[in-house]
């Protein structure tokens, strides 16, 4: 029998009280809490309620408040904003963060960067927004160039519903709408040029930002897409992943892309055992963290019941979330950076994709950093990124003659448009 993820909301009614009782944390756009909202999840703040009915278009903003971030040097808004399903385009509320820089926009407003965070969970206290200086030390960086930064937590995250992990074209959507939503916020001074950065899980969400943009939103100008360490090559990295201490991501891809695709699109009984099932509201209650130190060492056969690629159903959804299935190039340049020691995504699996997206006509650069791990990478190549965007954003040609400095030894590669 196949099984669907609920949310444990406890006393819905208790809580549509206490939100009433805190309508008066509207937000800055105005919004406000009502009976008829959904409310916010337990321990999240009353913000996080979704109102009801949700009407508008991809990327409008329901509503935006201000949070206090001393580290932070800029303005930071949480926000809750529209993106779209992947079944049938109808609204769905996502939250995350504005973050604009001090000062006066420049003419046209501050250029865009939008940043994919990668895995941290899947549950609604994992949503980055709940603490938007977490990372300051890299924010930073973007906003002394006057670039705002938008950062969507991913439907799912803060809102109903469990995140559709690794379901790409979902992610792509809502960090650009996100973009959008920066646009409709009159305080933030937006352009609508704007750079996807993303990292890990945000590597898939960038490199599926740049795939769909220019139909997805041709009112913004996308002007580049860094993604880092992206996942690819699912098959590869399933056999990776099974033997390695971030199995537990196998449970999490399940989850997420049965919450994307739905029972008949994606059967979990097919691929998961009784104990897999029984596991998988772990997912709505855990971060990484908890799931890594249940879910980390234990036989991946205890949770998977058969090869997902011998599965017709499952064959097809992850070979339609793998970039390597891309067909056609874009115009919009791509960045590719990696660790060379990455211990979670194969080196190899990105090498592949190069290779195959020049073979369709995309220009991109690849950079790998010798001895630099998954997560180390961002720092040491930061930088050398920051360069990037910043002359996408002047107009600079693609690939241009910029070279990396953030280490020695650089293996740098790609090919013209």
């Amino acid at each position: 029998m196949t099984q669907r993820l609920h949310r444990g909301r406890g006393a819905i009614a208790l809580l549509a009280v206490m939100g009433l009782m805190l309508a008066g944390l509207a937000s800055a756009a105005g919004a406000s809490i009502t009976a008829k909202d959904t409310p916010a999840p337990d321990g999240l703040p009353a913000f996080y309620s979704v109102p009801q009915p949700l009407e508008g278009k991809p990327g409008t903003l329901l509503k935006s408040e201000k949070v206090k971030a001393p580290s932070v040097h800029g303005t930071v808004y949480r926000v809750m904003y529209l993106s779209s399903a992947l079944t049938d385009d109808k609204p769905v509320a996502v939250t995350g963060t504005v973050v604009v820089p001090d000062g006066p926009a420049p003419k046209g407003g501050f250029p865009v960067v939008s940043w994919a965070h990668g895995t941290n969970g899947m549950a609604d206290q994992c949503a980055p927004s709940l603490d938007p200086a977490k990372n300051a030390d890299i924010a930073n960086l973007l906003l002394d160039q006057d670039w705002i930064i938008t950062a969507s937590d991913y439907r799912g995250e803060g809102t109903p519903g469990l995140m559709p992990y690794i379901a790409g074209d979902s992610e792509g959507r809502d960090v650009i709408d996100i973009v959008r939503a920066a646009a409709d916020l009159p305080a933030a001074h937006a352009s609508k040029d704007y750079v996807v950065w993303g990292h890990s899980q945000g590597g898939q969400s960038a490199v599926f930002a740049h795939h769909i943009a220019d139909d997805y939103a041709p009112d913004l100008h996308s002007k580049g897409v860094v993604a880092g360490a992206p996942p690819s090559q699912f098959r590869l990295i399933y056999t990776f992943l099974k033997a390695s201490p971030f199995r537990y991501y196998l449970l999490m891809a399940a989850g997420g892309l049965n919450a994307a695709y739905g029972d008949k699109t994606a059967p979990l009984d097919q691929v998961m055992t009784a104990e897999g099932l029984a596991a998988l509201p772990d997912l709505d209650t855990m971060c990484s963290g908890g799931l890594s130190k249940k879910y980390g060492t234990i036989d991946a056969s205890t949770f998977i019941a058969a090869d997902p690629f011998t599965v017709p159903a499952w064959k097809t959804i992850f070979t339609g979330n793998d970039p390597q299935s891309f067909g056609t190039p874009s115009s919009v340049p791509l960045l590719m950076v990696q660790g060379g020691n990455d211990e979670q995504i194969p080196v190899v699996s990105t090498k592949i994709l190069a290779d195959h997206l020049c073979s369709i006509g995309q220009g991109l650069e690849r950079w790998v950093y010798p001895g630099a791990s998954h997560g180390g990478v961002v720092a040491v190549s930061a930088k050398d990124m920051i360069h990037w965007v910043n002359d996408r954003f002047t107009g600079n040609a693609a690939p241009g003659s910029f070279t990396p400095t953030g280490a020695t030894g650089i293996d740098v590669s790609g090919c013209p448009a």
